[in-house]
């Protein structure tokens, strides 16, 4: 097996860079178990960081326990449908994130006024 021909034929086709590729590659061919990384556990934490948040902030942005957002990025649990479709529009539109935190202010903001009535 040609790792660095399949290497390159891999970027290529993702057209980027892909810095620990080949050693995976070298990993497969040698049969060495490695680390199984899921399509929404790489969502999740790109979507993280993508919006320059941390777990407890990211939790609380989409209303979820800080331990299932981590459970989601060490891939012990997959999140569900919903989680997936707004991680995808986060994903390719941050600025709804403001438009989140803009909901939670202003839920917020009834809750205090309701307490003072």
């Amino acid at each position: 097996m040609d790792i660095e021909k399949i290497a390159l034929a891999i970027e290529v086709d993702a057209g980027e860079s892909l810095p620990d590729l080949r050693q995976s590659l070298l990993e497969m061919q040698n049969q060495v178990m490695g680390r199984i990384t899921t399509p929404e556990q790489l969502l999740v934490v790109s979507v993280r960081k993508q919006l320059k948040l941390t777990q407890q902030g990211f939790a609380e942005l989409i209303k979820t326990p800080v331990a299932t957002l981590r459970d989601w990025e060490q891939g012990r649990f997959k999140p569900n449908g919903v989680v997936v479709c707004l991680l995808n529009i986060l994903s390719k539109h941050p600025e709804i994130a403001n438009e989140l935190t803009a909901i939670k202010s202003s839920a917020q903001s009834e809750e205090v006024f309701t307490a003072q009535i």
